[in-house]
């Protein structure tokens, strides 16, 4: 068995790395600054299954980030996390996932 086999096995889903081997992870300022959209792109598998572990897990329940971040799956590949500036805790979550 392939490894990505054995660990969607685990988690349901892969976010792969791109060409450059860079996490999938992008921002998107829009409305003149006053809305900042993070974009994780490209998932193989249960998309909205990462969007539950990641809006579940990523900050501390009931923590005011938690209450402010939405995420959304678009196209049933991408998510939208929206509320905050998380680019980095995202990417930080991804990794210490294994990604």
């Amino acid at each position: 068995m392939s490894l990505p086999y054995l660990f969607r096995r685990c988690h349901h889903y892969i976010v792969p790395r791109n060409g450059q081997g860079s996490l999938p992870v992008y921002t998107d300022i829009r409305n003149a600054g006053s809305r900042y959209l993070v974009l994780v792109r490209n998932i193989e598998g249960d998309a909205t299954a990462l969007a539950k572990d990641l809006s579940q897990t990523l900050f501390q329940p009931h923590s005011p980030e938690a209450v402010r971040m939405k995420v959304r799956v678009l196209r049933s590949r991408h998510l939208i996390i929206t509320g905050g500036r998380w680019k980095h805790q995202v990417m930080q979550w991804l990794t210490q996932k294994g990604f």
